[in-house]
């Protein structure tokens, strides 16, 4: 004892001196700082995102995982440890003397085409009369074209379409193992606004081309009168009463919104993977053990087995993209603020955008249409130039030049490459100029994007996870105490990147109209009967998966996702086309005009 004494009599005089007289250095004292010039990308910047170290956690595992990460040695030792495995420290060894761009907003280069003489209606009606009929190898839905002939030559009306669906719906309930797309639908708001439409074709006074049209919309958005949950069990303990802007041009449209479809709570995941209560895991409709990708889980799985043509998602780190490129459907992230968020849930504002999910190109391009533009009460989109689909009925692609950074095109699997290294052959075919351009510093993009994302929901979040932590699922619990870990700094220093981003890609595409690269570096991801209790985390997968979606979001860019061809195991491969801020849709769409005649690897 009185050792003990003794050791504590030397020990804490030493520590005292220590806490209180000796300064302490913010960051790592060691750490090398890497100067970056302002303009100029480092030559050691132009290699592709290392991949991320992570176990894939599920059942006590996770369990024990998330609560360890939630006491003061997780947040001390083990989520700093995660998060220098994985990377995304890169932000602190950087000095970086750009201002920062806290929202990605880039004047468009608004260039009014004289020659144009055609309104928007003119110009989807000659694409829908020009989309082929002849069979192809997959990837054949029921889209809005086949709808639009039944309405209109009198063999269907809305209303028999809607009986169909609502059957349906109750058959996927019932089915082993149940879809799970639509998570809240409402048979006798289906047939109100079916039997409006009805009339409406009767009469013949449509409101659009999406008239009588099934659409969903992904959980996050507030639609009349389903509740708005987000993918949680906690939120939207009351019917909506009042429409997201989607949903209100929707209905304005005259669509028929068969309801709200399933997400990946609080859209903090890609894999879809939501076990609560309210919603279980979506299935994959082409392998119903694999994953639909995530967050816009039910959205890409509603349009992939032939619910509705066009639903509408959110894509903050490829939310969008990712589940359509699993579910073998289009997916298009238009330009930050193209079209409205107001009425969702505003879990990240500088990274996310709303775009549709659909059958093919042009139905993408007729959703596009009618729901881009500016919107009073969102005001990131109010300088827009207008939504135009000029030039998307071009016969070939000669004068087009297309940018490849391979290095970064090739980080994939091989059966991916294999069938994107095609794709970029069939657009040569079609008279497009392939040139090998440098996309610099995608490693910082990547922790750069992940800062700016995780610390934007951890700030909106933040009451939510200190009063509802025991009613999130096991997943967001954990990436909600990784975003815990960033600091101000790690903020501000990952905007200031964001600025030489766009400076690098606005200099890129002085030189070519797009750039190319493989939508996923992967396929959708098998599910586990421990999944469906306890949730998964695996957040290497998480990074892998939004590789070559971060660079959109991150810098505000449009970019679409389509199917080209199956993996070995018959699961969806898409591939990504992205373009300039605010370009017209025409010149990211009509790439893949021929998409359905496109020779890729049969089914």
């Amino acid at each position: 004892m009185a050792l003990l004494l003794l050791l504590l009599a030397a020990v804490l005089p030493a520590a005292a001196v220590y806490l209180c007289c000796v300064r302490r250095h913010t960051g790592s004292a060691a750490a090398v700082v890497q100067r970056r010039e302002p303009g100029r990308a480092e030559a050691r910047g132009r290699s592709p995102p290392r991949s991320s170290w992570a176990p894939r956690l599920c059942g006590t595992g996770l369990r024990l995982f998330v609560h360890v990460a939630n006491t003061a040695f997780g947040q001390i030792c083990l989520l700093p440890l995660i998060l220098r495995l994985e990377n995304l420290l890169l932000m602190r060894s950087l000095d970086i003397h750009e201002d920062p761009t806290f929202i990605p907003e880039v004047a468009a280069d608004i260039t009014e085409d004289k020659s144009e003489a055609k309104s928007t209606a003119d110009i989807i009606k000659q694409l829908l009369d020009a989309r082929s009929d002849s069979p192809s190898n997959g990837f054949s839905f029921k889209g809005i074209k086949d709808y639009l002939e039944c309405y209109q030559s009198g063999r269907l009306t809305p209303s028999q379409v809607a009986k169909n669906i609502i059957a349906v719906l109750e058959d996927c309930d019932k089915s082993t193992p149940p879809l799970r797309a639509i998570v809240q639908w409402d048979p006798e708001q289906i047939m109100l606004m079916a039997e409006a439409s009805t009339t409406r074709y009767r009469n013949k006074c449509t409101l659009s081309y999406l008239d009588g049209i099934p659409v969903c919309l992904k959980e996050e958005f507030k639609v009349v009168p389903y509740h708005h949950r987000v993918g949680t069990v906690y939120l939207g303990t009351e019917p909506e009463t009042e429409d997201a802007t989607v949903a209100k041009k929707l209905r304005e449209a005259g669509a028929i919104i068969i309801g709200v479809s399933n997400m990946h709570e609080l859209g903090t995941g890609t894999t879809g993977c939501n076990p609560n209560r309210y919603h279980k895991i979506p299935r994959n409709p082409y392998k119903p053990n694999h994953f639909t990708g995530g967050s816009s889980s039910g959205s890409a799985a509603a349009v992939a087995a032939g619910l509705c043509p066009v639903a509408i998602g959110t894509d903050g780190g490829g939310s969008v993209r990712i589940p359509s490129s699993f579910c073998g459907v289009v997916g298009l992230k238009g330009t930050f603020g193209r079209i409205s968020s107001h009425g969702s849930l505003p879990l990240t504002y500088s990274t996310v955008g709303v775009g549709p999910m659909c059958t093919s190109v042009v139905d993408a391009a007729i959703a596009y249409s009618i729901l881009a533009g500016p919107d009073p009460p969102y005001p990131y989109g109010l300088k827009q130039p207008k939504a135009t689909l000029s030039g998307m009925c071009a016969p070939d692609l000669k004068g087009l030049k297309l940018g490849v950074d391979w290095t970064f095109f090739k980080e994939c699997d091989e059966e991916v490459l294999s069938i994107c290294e095609k794709a970029v052959e069939h657009l040569q075919s079609l008279g497009a100029n392939v040139v090998e351009v440098s996309l610099p510093e995608m490693e910082e993009v990547q922790a750069a994007h992940v800062i700016c994302i995780l610390s934007e929901m951890r700030d909106f979040l933040q009451p939510d996870f200190n009063k509802h932590f025991q009613e999130m699922n096991l997943d967001t619990r954990a990436n909600l105490a990784l975003a815990s870990q960033f600091t101000a700094l790690d903020y501000i220093t990952a905007n200031r990147q964001r600025t030489r981003s766009i400076g690098f890609l606005q200099d890129i595409f002085t030189t070519v109209h797009c750039i190319l690269t493989p939508a996923v570096p992967s396929t959708a991801p098998r599910i586990y009967e421990s999944d469906l209790l306890t949730g998964m985390n695996d957040s290497g997968f998480t990074v892998r998966s939004m590789r070559f979606m971060q660079l959109g979001n991150f810098t505000g860019i449009p970019g679409i996702v389509v199917p080209i061809g199956y993996s070995m195991a018959g699961l969806p491969i898409g591939f990504q086309v992205i373009a300039k801020w605010c370009k017209k849709i025409n010149v990211v769409c009509k790439y893949f005009l021929e998409q359905l005649q496109f020779p890729g690897q049969g089914r």
